[in-house]
């Protein structure tokens, strides 16, 4: 995958295994794998540079744990929660990786930045959403 890849192309790449599942009818968590790709494929440039090096492995880090916390939120129960808890985590990472991207951008340049944050707060948003719609939090 290079540079910035279109969802709906990047969409036609992702196994039919990933799609069969249903956290796959979960938006943020498409979303979430997709930017963990573009995080990968930006890791190449920060790596190239002394200074991007710790950013990239922390890049990687926090888009990872980001899909792998959604995946573990699915797996403890989605209305449950800890799966409540754990989604809370998964925000927590997508703010820290929207950091890491205002931090990279003296390496990554203005084109990738304007890609790159706006997907962050989307996955933000729909994640905020899910969480303040979560059926654990009307509970006393």
């Amino acid at each position: 995958m290079s540079g910035t890849v279109d969802f709906e192309v990047w969409l036609q790449q992702v196994p039919g295994a990933v799609k069969r599942s249903p956290l796959w009818q979960t938006q943020y968590y498409r979303w979430a794998l997709y930017l963990f790709d573009l995080v990968w494929s930006d890791s190449e440039k920060l790596l190239q540079d002394p200074r991007g090096r710790d950013v990239a492995r922390q890049m990687v880090r926090s888009s990872g744990s980001l899909c792998a916390n959604v995946e573990e939120a699915y797996g403890r129960g989605i209305g449950s929660a800890d799966g409540l808890r754990v989604l809370r985590i998964a925000l927590g990472e997508a703010r820290e990786l929207q950091g890491w991207y205002v931090r990279a951008r003296h390496l990554l340049g203005n084109e990738v930045m304007e890609h790159r944050l706006p997907i962050i707060e989307r996955v933000i948003v729909m994640l905020s959403r899910s969480i303040n719609a979560h059926p654990a939090r009307r509970k006393p």
